[in-house]
């Protein structure tokens, strides 16, 4: 069950304000608060899911293709392309998702150094 009260759900209501990237009716694209590279920017639905596993089942076509457009723009509008840059959804409890409403970091500006770092 999708929680209304999650800080993502409050900030599309605008009940929480953000440093808005970007929008549309499918997503909206904002500064994250506590950064954690030289860039760091969220990108989330507007529409009601979970995780990325239930966005994907249950989101329609034009959700699907909306949101990654939107991951794209957020993207050119960060100007980390040339560079690169990392993409991560957190999901669940082992994934260590914190907000239970499906989000992109998209991470850049800097070298980010190995994916995981295994002991």
């Amino acid at each position: 069950m999708y929680d209304q009260n999650n800080i993502f759900a409050k900030i599309l209501r605008s009940e929480i304000p953000c440093k808005k990237i970007a929008e549309d009716q499918y997503f909206l694209s904002f500064h994250d608060i506590a950064p954690k590279a030289a860039v760091h920017a969220l990108v989330i639905p507007t529409g009601h899911y979970k995780n990325v596993h239930d966005f994907t089942t249950r989101a329609s076509t034009d959700e699907l293709v909306g949101f990654w457009k939107g991951v794209n723009t957020t993207i050119d509008a960060l100007n980390v392309a040339q560079n690169g840059y990392r993409l991560i959804a957190n999901t669940g409890t082992d994934g260590r998702q914190d907000v239970p409403h499906f989000h992109i970091h998209i991470l850049g500006g800097q070298d980010l150094g190995p994916k995981i770092v295994m002991s």
